[in-house]
């Protein structure tokens, strides 16, 4: 590998499989600030992609041209600052490309290392990268995360005050304001990738994770899953309180029952040339990004299920949504809104019902749930169950079904002293 400098050259840093071309200084003058000056950069391009790194000075053309051969005082200190700017993109170039894990991405998150060196900015990056990649669900667990960090620990956190200790102290106080396990686990996991990114990136040494083997462990959260009987979903299907509303969001979650316990978010998205040969067939959105191979769920459109198309769903014409819950023109930001905002009117209603019908809290989660152990308890193949989900495995099924499996032990436990 070689390296070439000087104050306006260009050079190269190559290794084998990479090649990074820097301008090791650039006046970017596209546009000028308020006092006239024009922002001093360093280019690097990787991969026919340009990228420029602010050195955080300004200069005029003038005092450019100048730069590298005053003896202006001034100007020498900002030269120097420039100077010390780029080795230090040089340097990270140097050592990611050393590594072979030169990418703008790692590039990016190891100035922000360097420059800020806080949890904050490194979640800030990320989020900013899942909105642009419109990953709205995953980018919303992001912020949440920071949003209790910083409620916890403030909005600058070095990398190095995150210690075993430190995790602990957060783990108490979400206990504290009454979080569950399961939650935490969430919140936690979140924490180490943004630990585990910054490790790939070098802005922390691996013996410096917290999570390494044998310092902080993540609970795992066993939170119960309410999965509803044959005769309790028979219930909520002729419970009846006289108004529309709370029909429809019956109905509603009668469907995402009957539809494989589809999630809402998939649910919502239903356009009528989804419908094939009496079938609904659908991928899901939670999977589509992540699966290599796309995984086709169908479910069998049941006269309930015809039902509540009837009576709730818009013209059938195949570019139409089914339900009207979505119109069509709302971007990522705003399906997801619409979603969870569908969800939480649908949970107020399902409430009030299984409050009424003695069963307590109903969630559309309840809907899902339920519909894969009814499937178990009346002996339906487990392979069957974890294809109607949209599964990627038998192991994910078998967590999701383990609850009810505890059931049936508690149940046949009671049997031995049924004397």
């Amino acid at each position: 590998m070689q390296i070439v400098c000087a104050m306006y050259a260009n050079f190269d840093l190559c290794s084998n499989t990479q090649k990074i071309r820097f301008r090791c200084s650039l006046l970017d003058t596209r546009r000028p600030k308020a006092d006239g000056k024009y922002p001093v950069k360093v280019q690097v391009g990787f991969a026919r992609k340009q990228k420029y790194y602010t050195t955080s000075k300004t200069l005029s053309v003038e005092e450019w041209r100048k730069l590298p051969t005053t003896k202006l005082r001034s100007l020498v200190q900002v030269r120097e600052e420039i100077e010390a700017r780029f080795n230090i993109v040089r340097d990270f170039v140097r050592d990611l490309t050393d590594a072979g894990n030169f990418s703008f991405y790692t590039l990016n998150m190891r100035l922000n290392g360097a420059t800020a060196g806080t949890i904050n900015t490194a979640f800030e990056a990320k989020i900013e990268r899942l909105k642009q990649a419109e990953r709205v669900g995953t980018m919303w667990v992001y912020k949440t995360t920071l949003n209790s960090i910083e409620r916890f620990a403030g909005k600058s956190i070095p990398f190095s005050d995150v210690t075993p200790k430190w995790l602990q102290e957060y783990e108490n106080h979400q206990r504290e304001i009454g979080r569950n396990t399961t939650s935490i686990s969430i919140t936690m996991r979140t924490l180490r990738a943004i630990i585990s990114e910054a490790k790939h990136c070098g802005i922390i040494r691996p013996v410096d994770d917290p999570f390494n083997k044998g310092k902080y462990e993540i609970k795992n959260g066993h939170g119960r899953k309410l999965a509803l009987t044959l005769e309790q979903i028979g219930q909520i299907s002729r419970y009846d309180d006289g108004t529309e509303t709370t029909a429809k969001y019956r109905d509603y979650w009668l469907f995402l029952y009957l539809c494989n316990g589809i999630n809402v978010a998939d649910f919502i998205r239903l356009k009528f040339k989804n419908i094939e040969n009496g079938e609904i067939c659908f991928t899901r959105q939670k999977t589509e990004r992540t699966s290599r191979e796309e995984k086709t769920i169908r479910a069998i459109v049941t006269p309930p299920m015809q039902a509540v198309i009837d009576r709730w769903g818009n013209p059938p014409k195949a570019d139409n949504y089914i339900f009207p819950i979505l119109t069509g023109k709302e971007d990522a930001f705003r399906a997801k809104l619409v979603s969870r905002e569908f969800i939480t009117k649908i949970n107020l209603r399902m409430k009030r019902i299984g409050e009424a019908i003695g069963v307590g809290k109903i969630t559309t989660y309840a809907a899902r749930h339920s519909f894969a152990t009814v499937l178990k308890r009346s002996g339906a193949n487990i392979a069957y169950i974890s294809e109607s989900l949209g599964h990627q495995d038998l192991k994910t099924t078998e967590n999701y079904l383990a609850s009810f499996e505890r059931e049936e032990r508690e149940k046949n436990a009671a049997l031995l002293t049924n004397f």
